[in-house]
């Protein structure tokens, strides 16, 4: 491949690029309401024929549609690209300017930015991809891999029928030697992260009623002077929640969540230990906002609680009057949505009987428990083709990495390593970008204090591809 050529188009079309970037986001694609996802899919589709895919389904799915391309390049081995095209919801958010208007929002030391939902995660990424397969097509090149493209609208809720899909298409599937997923890992510094695996996640909601307590209003939030004589199902979920952690509220009581838990391996903690030596939790500080860890921790020991502990979060609660001004009830029932992150060992199955029995033997036999999503965690060899092609690409562009045991966040990737695929499974990229489910998301365009632009981006995709091609090859 004519790879000065590939880069020489990439950088022309900058503009052009970008505008397929903020395409992309101005099409709303909110999984948990079903808000444009058909015409997201759609469009996804058309972006994946206009990159060179020779065929594009659009498969149909118990809940949102996968998106499924293939793109021959009449090489020697195939990557499966994953990708998400869904978004969380915008609600109760204040945005500096419309989360779906794209804009073009000029922030030193980068220059350019595109601010809206998904911008970062994912769509940013996914138009960045897709850009450089076009730009590759534009040189009368082919990709130096062939692609499966699996584009899911389902990531927000769990990926509840990614499975199936998976399952029904393993045989085409296996034909891949790898996965990856196009992101933007540098942070604010420039430094780039590569993680060699996923939290696993389980996404519920407890509910405490008057029906299931038999106790309390049992149809309809009331007039609040009843709490006089009334019991409150609001103060029942309180004292449900306030039994699994001590009052810190990050030590965990709920017996028997951490079962199966594992040290880290020999591999892990000798990452962990040099980790610990170029991680700069300032970064996390700035990103998030925030000015001190659970317990002042700092070092190693802050690293290894981040990647090998367990969590239990509470995401939100609600019930009764939420709205402006006052009103006055004893609500009928009360909600509190939850997720907690699972490591190695541990199980989606035994987390949720854990919490069960936990509900039981402390009185609280009428909490409702619904699970919305659960999969587990998953791994990745450093010395695979395709982590090794991640790190070439960072290499080769001279920016300072980092190698994690595994992110602390969740993804599907363990339909991918674990049977019936189990392959190698990556995500990387050169870039920034920030504030995933959060106001004014973001992804650099322009780049700039070591940190890459949407040209340096798509360049390092194509790296990834020609490295893997070569490790692969051998």
């Amino acid at each position: 491949m004519d790879l000065p050529s590939v880069g020489s188009i990439i950088e022309k079309s900058s503009d052009d690029h970008i505008e397929r970037i903020r395409r992309l986001i101005r099409q709303p694609s909110v999984s948990a309401e079903g808000r444009g996802i058909r015409e997201m899919a759609a469009l996804v589709g058309s972006e994946m024929e206009a990159a060179g895919c020779s065929s594009t389904e659009v498969v149909e799915t118990k809940g949102h549609p996968i998106v499924f391309g293939r793109l021959d390049a009449g090489a020697r081995n195939t990557l499966l690209i994953y990708m998400m095209y869904d978004t969380q919801p915008v609600e109760g958010e204040v945005w500096s300017s419309p989360p779906f208007e794209a804009a073009l929002v000029e922030r030193a030391p980068w220059g350019r930015i595109v601010v809206g939902r998904g911008a970062i995660n994912t769509k940013g990424p996914m138009g960045a991809f897709f850009s450089m397969l076009h730009a590759v097509r534009e040189a009368g090149e082919r990709p130096p891999v062939n692609l499966l493209i699996v584009a899911e609208g389902e990531e927000e809720l769990g990926s509840p029928h990614l499975p199936d899909f998976v399952r029904a298409r393993a045989d085409e599937l296996r034909a891949a030697d790898a996965v990856f997923y196009p992101g933007a890992a540098q942070d604010v510094k420039g430094h780039v992260k590569l993680f060699l695996g996923n939290k696993g996640i389980v996404y519920l909601e407890l509910e405490a009623s008057g029906a299931s307590w038999g106790r309390g209003p049992l149809e309809f939030d009331i007039h609040s002077a009843n709490k006089a004589w009334i019991d409150s199902p609001a103060w029942r979920l309180v004292h449900a929640l306030a039994s699994m952690t001590g009052t810190d509220g990050n030590t965990i009581r709920v017996e028997g969540l951490d079962a199966g838990l594992q040290p880290p391996s020999e591999d892990d903690a000798q990452l962990v230990a040099y980790l610990a030596t170029t991680f700069d939790p300032d970064v996390i500080r700035q990103q998030n906002r925030v000015e001190r860890f659970i317990d002042d921790l700092e070092g190693e020991a802050l690293l290894r609680r981040f990647l090998f502990s367990t969590t239990l979060n509470i995401d939100g609660i609600f019930g009764g009057y939420m709205g402006e001004g006052t009103k006055t009830v004893l609500p009928h029932r009360a909600t509190a949505k939850m997720d907690i992150r699972l490591v190695p060992e541990q199980t989606p199955e035994g987390v949720v009987r854990a919490l069960r029995a936990h509900l039981e033997r402390h009185g609280f036999s009428d909490i409702a428990v619904r699970i919305h999503d659960a999969y587990p965690w998953s791994k990745t060899s450093l010395g695979s083709p395709i982590a090794q092609a991640v790190l070439d690409a960072y290499r080769a562009a001279g920016v300072p990495h980092e190698i994690w045991p595994h992110a602390g966040g969740s993804l599907p990737m363990y339909l991918f390593t674990g049977p019936p695929l189990s392959k190698a499974a990556v995500s990387g990229g050169l870039g920034h970008g920030a504030r995933a489910h959060a106001p004014d998301e973001y992804m650099v365009l322009d780049g700039g204090g070591g940190v890459a632009g949407l040209v340096g981006q798509e360049l390092s995709y194509l790296s990834v591809l020609a490295n893997f091609a070569a490790r692969a090859g051998k």
